[in-house]
């Protein structure tokens, strides 16, 4: 099995959700919009892959904002297009952050400012944070994808760190929230998220020293806590994201394919 990740920049890395697809048994390819050099005039010309050479997809987090075209130029057209393909195909696609604003961006949604950014550890409130009945079985397993889509997000605390927001079409189900901001959604064989659960602590040192520390500093954020407080939770994290990909991989085995997507 082949899974894509797909990193916005060079300072996204897969983090407990590259590690719980490899238990899984996946092999990973790499897939970077904009490189490092590019990092301060993102508006680059790229060729997306073929999504349906892969068995799964994720898309990461960026440092930009879905809408804001004028800074990253046209490719985020052409990535909606790549994530449509890939829903129309029925390749399981898990958005995170940025990578769910696009999702939701593809089914007919929008992304808007925040009326308050979210940073730090939340906790998310979600209809059912447990599976229902006996728990999907593993991939390729007789009886595949037993889990509910509102099974698939456990209460957290998960990390976050974004100021832009999705809304969802009435026909895509949203599973989890907090007070702020839908956290997470699922539409066919796909689930977006709000949250960051491939955080690591030393992935949030490189996004402080890559100019995320001066980001947060202006908006009354403690950094070192922030760092501290990662540390401290980072076993319990790996272990709910762990748990987090597994729901999704097997739910994804068996949901139906979204049609409201094969045609524009």
């Amino acid at each position: 099995m082949r899974v894509l990740f797909v990193h916005q920049n060079h300072s996204s890395s897969p983090g407990f959700v590259g590690d719980a697809y490899t238990s899984l048994g996946y092999d990973a390819t790499e897939f970077t919009v904009v490189p490092r050099e590019r990092y301060d005039s993102p508006d680059v010309t790229v060729t997306f892959p073929d999504p349906l050479g892969y068995d799964a997809i994720v898309a990461f987090g960026a440092a930009w904002a879905v809408y804001d075209e004028e800074a990253i130029g046209t490719w985020i057209h052409d990535e909606i297009a790549f994530t449509r393909a890939a829903i129309a195909g029925g390749v399981p696609f898990l958005g995170i952050c940025f990578g769910g604003q696009l999702l939701a961006t593809a089914l007919g949604g929008s992304v808007a400012r925040a009326p308050e950014p979210e940073v730090g550890w939340y906790t998310v409130e979600t209809s059912a944070p447990g599976l229902t009945g006996p728990g999907p079985a593993e991939p390729g397993s007789a009886e595949p994808g037993r889990a509910e889509p509102g099974g698939l997000i456990e209460p957290g605390p998960w990390f976050q760190w974004h100021v832009d927001r999705f809304t969802v079409p009435d026909s895509v189900k949203v599973v989890a929230r907090t007070s702020r901001a839908s956290q997470a959604f699922v539409s066919g064989r796909s689930l977006g998220l709000q949250f960051h659960p491939e955080l690591t602590s030393s992935l949030l040192a490189t996004w402080l020293e890559d100019g995320g520390k001066a980001e947060l500093t202006g908006l009354g954020v403690d950094t070192d806590d922030l760092l501290a407080r990662t540390r401290a939770v980072e076993g319990e994290a790996a272990t709910r994201t762990h748990e987090l990909v597994r729901r999704f991989v097997c739910y994804a085995a068996s949901a139906p394919i979204d049609a409201t997507v094969l045609t524009p």
